[in-house]
Formats: structure tokens, sequence, C-alpha cells
């Protein structure tokens, strides 16, 4: 009989991004109909419903190739009979009756599509957000605790699919079906990742809190599974080699992505033996249970830990921190008209150290806020930084590195710890000098001051407090007085008017785009092309307080990451939705200091590196750079709000005025008081986890009596501690992203610092070849390119150390 062509309408909410092959017992392969399968461009969100049409059956594979000749299962199916594949020259099937054949795929398509929207309304992580949400922001209202596990459980299984797919290809390996394929796969998977991730972080509720201590070393798992997946690394070593020898013909960003998979999945142990490559992904494992105890634990002292103070014992302290420590009592249910809070959270601690009058106060919450990570025994992060320590030389060992600090900077601009140590040692010995004049400036004020009574030396709880009174003493400024301009609405109005000037973006509040919190606002972000036209370049979320369940610090996150690697074209899937967190402290209204406002400009650094991003594939995007080259795009951001044309702009929140002409020349002439101060509480740092990660072995080790020996050998200037003491230094406990790496807040510096003198040397800190030439080279490109090859583009050579130790005054 002639071939029968189906017609069929599959309802919209059945997602067909991704189907899972079904062998229908009926449809046995018989001699007598020809039923024809009709080849169709990948699918794409909006095209969800097929009509008027043959029916096509295709599987849009994880390459992004169409398979002829496949009888599809949408996800929610329940049932999952033996799998077959049909591919032919002429995409023909015979089938013993095509009739039969016809009335069982309606069947399937409607049992299909009602297990489908079951599984959706249950759990909205599973949804497909780009056909029910305004640019696929997640649903966060409806979104659950637990409704992870499951979503995970399902994405998971769906995420190893597509690497099968992969390894199950039966044509040569090349770049589309291996590393492009590679690239794209999981994305369902990394779609619930970001959401699970972000609340973790930012809501990261008791209930949220039991999920990710079930689920971390459940994700470890995840990740050892996909890098040594049985066949895959083989197939990409296969085109690595063909890359290496010419055989394959690719781009300079097909090649970047080859090169950086490779180093992915040797650095991850794809070349171990089975045996090695089980102790891995157990090193992993137990690592990832190990950094989310770690959080939690410091997001407990951080929550539970209070110190209740008396109006008395607020003396010295402005009415902004006044009003922010009323609100923390009221917060913790401390609601007597005497009744003030100071918690461990920097927004609160470090003003109150500042300001407060009453020295005993000072050291109280000087104490408490120092041994965040130890307060209680039951929340002890020195052991479990110690195991932590063990674990990380385990994976150096096996790599075949002396330490991990070796491991991790080999994968870096640095490369080695060596330079990393040079360029540390270079600024530490400059700011201890510099620190140690600052303290003798402290004591000779004390003495003049406070004569008899004044303390014989400066301890930490009293360094800020007699900073700030020599501050005001040599340049007339108290920072009070600069904060009725520095509201939270100017500064945010600032930097996104330094965003618009240098790369055009424009900032539109969506108050109907709901976010995880009320705290959150929602912003559009738009240009003009160069043709004239409106885009919508990315969706920006603005976390701005402190809260319970937030964690400490400040921080910029994606929801969903840029990339032009996608199976469906023109959708909104590949545009980046990017998060930034800081804890201000809430007042009516919120003012900040100068350092809370950098910090803001900061991590818009971040935003800009997330939302402008614009390469082909997800893994080269945005943040994921090497660590050292990360936070250039931040901290060049900073510069901004220094300048005389920026501050120029911010107003008195109750007047309307600009900050006067004779404020902004104390502001400028005390912008470098006290950077002996930071650059030696940052720097100890920085040396303290090179040293806890150059050691060869860890026998015996005690973490504290460590910390205590090293300080001690770098000569630490008295009176001053290290900003992040081991046992709340998440940076490197949290996660590994940091370990052995937070040199590279000073090795961006450097960069930094080099970068905006292009600005300076043009006249015109907004000159717009040079912002053309910082969007394309730092802020757009990724890791398209090597770090130092992109910085050469941009600057015309490599960079320079001066303009960084001029910043800081050092030179």
């Amino acid at each position: 009989s002639p071939p029968l062509q189906l017609w069929m309408r599959f309802p919209s909410s059945v997602s067909l991004l991704r189907f899972s092959l079904l062998s229908i017992p009926s449809l046995s392969l018989y001699a007598s109909s020809t039923l024809a399968f009709q080849p169709v461009a990948p699918f794409s969100p909006a095209h969800s419903t097929l009509s008027s049409g043959p029916v096509s059956f295709v599987r849009a594979s994880a390459q992004g190739r169409l398979r002829t000749g496949t009888l599809l299962r949408p996800q929610g199916f329940a049932q999952s009979p033996p799998t077959v594949s049909f591919e032919t020259p002429n995409p023909s099937l015979r089938l013993r009756s095509a009739s039969s054949a016809l009335s069982t795929l309606m069947v399937v398509a409607s049992i299909s599509s009602s297990a489908a929207d079951d599984k959706c309304n249950a759990n909205p992580l599973l949804e497909d957000w780009a056909q029910t949400q305004e640019y696929g922001l997640p649903p966060f209202a409806r979104i659950k605790p637990e409704h992870f596990r499951p979503a995970f459980d399902a994405t998971m299984k769906s995420h190893l699919e597509d690497l099968a797919a992969i390894v199950a290809d039966t044509d040569a390996p090349s770049f589309d079906n291996v590393c492009g394929a590679f690239d794209r796969a999981g994305s369902e998977f990394e779609k619930v990742g970001a959401v699970f991730s972000n609340l973790c972080s930012s809501l990261n509720t008791e209930e949220l809190q039991k999920v990710q201590v079930e689920m971390a070393p459940l994700l470890a798992a995840h990740s050892s599974k996909i890098y040594t997946f049985p066949g895959l690394f083989e197939k990409l070593d296969a085109v690595a080699e063909k890359m290496k020898s010419g055989e394959l013909a690719m781009s300079a960003e097909e090649k970047r992505l080859t090169e950086r998979l490779h180093l992915d999945f040797v650095r991850e142990g794809a070349r171990f033996s089975t045996a090695d490559k089980e102790r891995y992904a157990a090193i992993t494992q137990r690592l990832a249970t190990l950094c989310t105890e770690f959080q939690q634990n410091v997001m407990a002292d951080e929550d539970s830990f209070t110190i209740l103070l008396k109006k008395e014992d607020m003396k010295g302290c402005p009415d902004t921190l006044m009003a922010a420590a009323k609100e923390a009592a009221r917060e913790k249910g401390k609601a007597g008209e005497d009744d003030y809070v100071i918690t461990l959270s920097r927004s609160l601690a470090e003003p109150f150290l500042k300001f407060a009058d009453k020295r005993d106060k000072r050291e109280e919450v000087w104490r408490a806020w120092t041994r965040r990570g130890e307060l209680s025994p039951e929340r002890d992060n020195a052991k479990i930084a110690e195991e932590m320590l063990r674990l990380r030389k385990e994976q150096a060992d096996m790599h075949g590195y002396s330490t991990y600090s070796h491991y991790s900077t080999a994968d870096s601009m640095a490369k080695t710890p060596e330079a990393v140590t040079e360029l540390l040692l270079n600024v530490w010995e400059r700011a201890k000098i510099s620190a140690n004049k600052e303290r003798e400036a402290l004591l000779a004020y004390v003495k003049k001051t406070e004569g008899e009574n004044s303390p014989s030396e400066i301890e930490p709880w009293d360094w800020r407090y007699y900073a700030e009174k020599v501050r005001q003493a040599e340049f007339d400024l108290d920072e009070e007085e600069l904060k009725p301009y520095l509201s939270l609405d100017a500064v945010t109005n600032a930097v996104f008017d330094v965003s618009s000037k240098l790369f055009g973006l424009q900032y539109h509040h969506r108050a109907d785009l709901e976010g995880y919190h009320p705290d959150v606002k929602v912003y559009e972000v738009r240009e003009t092309t160069e043709d004239g036209k409106e885009r919508v370049v990315s969706l920006f979320l603005h976390d701005n307080f402190a809260r319970q369940y937030k964690a400490s610090g400040a921080w910029m996150s994606e929801f969903r990451t840029q990339t032009r690697n996608l199976l469906s074209k023109g959708g909104v899937e590949g545009m980046p939705i990017i998060a930034n967190n800081n804890n201000c402290a809430r007042g009516s209204p919120t003012l900040l200091s100068f350092d809370d406002a950098t910090t803001l400009f900061h991590e818009m650094g971040h935003a800009h590196h997330g939302m402008l991003s614009d390469v082909s594939f997800r893994r080269l995007a945005g943040t994921s750079v090497l660590t050292d080259f990360v936070e250039l795009p931040s901290q060049l951001m900073e510069h901004w709000l220094e300048q005389p044309e920026v501050l120029a702009g911010l107003k008195h929140h109750v007047t309307g005025e600009p900050i006067p002409d004779a404020l902004m020349a104390k502001l400028k002439a005390a912008i470098n008081f006290g950077q002996g101060f930071a650059t030696v509480e940052y720097t100890a740092c920085a040396l303290l986890d090179q040293a806890l990660h150059m050691q060869p072995n860890y026998d015996g080790f005690n973490l504290g009596d460590f910390e205590r020996k090293e300080l001690a050998r770098l000569e630490m200037p008295q009176g001053i501690v290290l900003r992040h003491r081991p046992t709340h230094f998440q940076h490197l406990f949290a996660s590994s992203g940091y370990a052995a790496a937070y040199y590279v807040y000073l090795w961006a510096e450097v960069l930094d610092a080099d970068a905006f003198d292009a600005f300076k040397e043009a006249g015109n800190v907004f000159d717009q070849e040079v912002a053309r030439k910082a969007r394309k080279f730092i802020y757009s490109a990724g890791n398209s390119q090597a770090p130092d090859e992109l910085f050469r583009q941009f600057r015309g050579r490599d960079p320079v150390i001066e303009p960084m130790l001029r910043k800081k005054g050092l030179m």
C-alpha cells in the first residue's frame, strides 16, 4: 500500500526538547505498510504544538543531530519499554498495520502528555519555564524544598542519558558531536542546580538545609559520574588529538572549548585507574559534605549568636547604627524600649567596632565575631577544615603534585605557588611598614586625647575605633556626614548610570516579576543595538539586605548562564539571569558606608561579566574564567565610585542636594587612609591560605596552632587580625573555588589598576573607545581566549604592578 501520513496535535504542555525512546510492542516490523517519517528542524519552545502537518518522529539528541525513524516518549511517561531506534538513509519503516500504529500512537501521546502534565504540576522545577514564565524566570513562589530531590533525580538521569547518546553515536568523533554536545548536555540539571545553589546561599531555610546536606554527596557523585562516564573521555581525547594534528578544522572558540573540556576531565581524574577513580569520587563526595557542614555552621553562628545591649552600651554609635541595632532587636524578638542587638553580621559588627565608645563592649563583640565557626562545640569548623586539608592533599598526590597549592595554581594565570608568594610578599612587606606607621599614629592620638587612662597598646577591638577618630581629626571627615548621600537607592542609581554610560545598558524595574524573597528587585536590562532596535540583554535580580537564612558577605551568581549552543533557536534559554547579593543593614532609608557602596559597585562588575557575556558555549561563558582573572571585572568597576563625575550625581536623601565640594575634597584627601591596615588584613589571609595548602603532610596538624605560628612567622602587626579566620573562612572551606586561590583579589588588583589607567590616559573615565574594548575583552569574552591574551588585547601589553602600588599608597 502507499505510504500513510499521520496527522496529530501534541498538547502544548508536552516538552519536545528532551524525549526518551519508546518501542511499542504492537508496532512490530512487517513489510506490508509504510509509515513515512518526515525530518524537521530541531524543536523550539515556540513550536511545542505541531498541527496541520505530518507527525515527524525525530530525536533531537545531545549532539543536536536529527535521528529519523525514532518513536519518542515524553519525560513524564511512567513506563519505559525496551528502547529501539531506526536510522536509515530513506527514513521509512514498514509496519504490520498502519491503522493500529495510528491509534496506538494517539494513545501514547495522550498518556504521555497527561503524565507529563501531572509531573509538572507536582514539581515546578521540571516545567519548561520558557513556556510558563516570562523570560523563563523560575517560578519561585511555587518551588518548595521537597521539590529538589525528585527534580535532581530526574535531571541527573536525563543528564547521563545525554552523555550516553554522545558515547553511542557511531559517527566519527567531531567537535559538534562530542564537545558541542557535552556543552549542551544536562541543561535541565543545570537549571535545577542553579536555583538550588542560589537558594542555599540566599534563602537557606531549615528545611532547605536538610535537603542541602542530603544532596551534597549525591551531587558530588553525579559530578564524578560525568567525568568518568565510560567511553566519554576517549571520544573527547580523540577530538583533542585531531585538533592538534589539524585533522579537524575549528574556530578559535571551538579550540578553546576543546582544550578546556579536555583539561577539566584530566583534572577530575579521567585518566585514573578504575580504583583511583572510585577513591577520587569518594574524596569529592566527602569534601562536598564537609563544605556544606562548614557553611551551615557559620550561618548558624551568625543567625543564632546575638549580643543584647542597652542604649548606654551604644554610646558613640551614629543614628543609622542605632536604628539598625534596634531593627535587629525587633527581628530577634527583643522589643523592649532599651533593647538593641548586634549580630555577627559584618554590616553590624564592623560599624559597632568603629563607633562604640565602651571598650569592654567592643571587645565582647570582637571576640564573638572573630570566633564564628567555633562558638559551639557542636559546630567545630576547625576539625572540618583539618579533614578537608588532608583530603585536598590526597587529591593533589593522585594528580602527581607535591601540594594542593601546586595543583590549584597549575590552572591559573599565576601558574605556580612561587609566583603567587612573590606577589604577596612584595605587597606584604610594604603593607607592614605602612600598618605599623598607622598604629603609631593611633597610639599618639590615644595618649594625646586620653592621657593616663589610655590603653598601652592598640588591640584588635581598638583599631577601627581609633582609626575613625584619627581620620576625623586629620581630614575633618566624618563618615556619618557622607552617609546621607549614600542611600541604597542613590548608590544603586549611580551604578546603573555608570553601566549605562559605559555599556549603554538600561535597567527597568519589573515589579510584576517575582523574586525568591520580597527583598529582591527584578530588572529587565536592555540596550539599543547598532541598527536602532531595543533588545533585552538579561534579567538582573538585586537582593541587598541582611536577613535570617542568608549567607554573610556579598556575591554574584547566575540563575541562567549565557549561551548560543542551543537546540532551539530564538528562545530565551540562552539569555542570562544574573543575581547580586549584598548584606546591608536595613534602615529607613538604608544608608551605606563608603565601603558598602564600593561593594555594591564591585558586585555590579561581576554582574556585567555575566550579563554582557557573548560567547557560543556555556562552559566558556561569563565568570567561567580562571580564578585569578574573575575579580578583574568586579574590581575594575569599583574605580568609578571614586570619580568626581559619579560622586557629583549622589544626592542627599532628604534635601536632594549634591555632595558639597568641601566634603568631596575631604573624601578625596582621605581616600588612601588606612590602606596599611586593610592591605595587611587581606594579604595575611592570602598568605595563610597558601601556607595551609603548601604543607607536605598533615600528620598531627592542628589548625589553631598553625594559625598562631604562621602569623608569628609573618610578623603580623600588633592590633590586626585576619579578615577571615580559618573557622569562618568560607572562601576556602565552604567550597573549593578559592582554596589556595584567595590571592586572586590582589592578582586581579594589579590588572584592574592598570586597566583603569587606560581610561585615565584617554582623558575621560567614560571614553567610549576604551569602554568598547573593555566590554569586548574583559566583560564579554568569558573564557573564549586565554586571560593573559585578553588583557594584552585590551591594554596593548602585559600588566605592570606600579598602578596597583600607587593606588594603595605603597610607593
